[in-house]
């Protein structure tokens, strides 16, 4: 395995010495793998150590790793993708997810819940929404946490990998609207 030489990387152990933190680094882009219980106060040191100061979140985005061939730390993972804007510099932060009950038709599950970064990145309000209304997965302490791009009463979440790729009928109950009709 290639060595890890990221500065973040040694800064990380040093401030989380009990912390369970994995790294990875692809085509000069370094990532770091976090437990969901810590991802919060680990993303709270990236943005206000003056050594790190990854001050703008550019995206909160999730990934389902259902029937994926390699063995990952969870079902999902929610990545945060962190920029220094003093150096010009990203950063990845990863954590896994995984469901403690099936998947289809449940809505609510509480192994599938994050703390909120809005505190630290007030624009992670809508990305989170839109991890929440893809995915399903919730996060705690978010101001206004309801759906972004589906409708409120929908009944699943469409990026799931489990979600049949034609939907459950979704489209066909649709009241459809002419000219004359609107």
């Amino acid at each position: 395995m290639p060595t890890l030489d990221h500065p973040v990387f040694a800064m990380l152990k040093e401030r989380f010495p009990n912390a369970k933190l994995a790294g990875t680094e692809f085509r000069n882009r370094s990532t770091l793998i976090v437990e969901p219980g810590d991802a919060h106060e680990v993303l709270q040191f990236l943005k206000s150590d003056p050594r790190t100061s990854f001050d703008f979140l550019s995206d909160v985005t999730g990934v389902d790793y259902l029937n994926y061939p390699a063995k990952t730390g969870g079902r999902f993972a929610v990545v945060y993708l962190l920029e220094s804007t003093e150096r010009n510099e990203r950063f990845a932060v990863k954590t896994f997810l995984d469901p403690s009950l099936p998947t289809e038709g449940v809505d609510v599950d509480p192994a599938l819940e994050l703390k909120s970064v809005t505190d630290i990145w007030p624009g992670a309000e809508w990305t989170e929404r839109e991890v929440f209304d893809m995915f399903g997965i919730r996060f705690q302490n978010h101001p206004d946490l309801r759906r972004i791009l589906t409708w409120e009463s929908y009944p699943a979440h469409p990026l799931r990998k489990d979600y049949p790729v034609r939907g459950r009928g979704e489209r066909e109950s649709y009241r459809v609207i002419d000219r004359s009709s609107a």
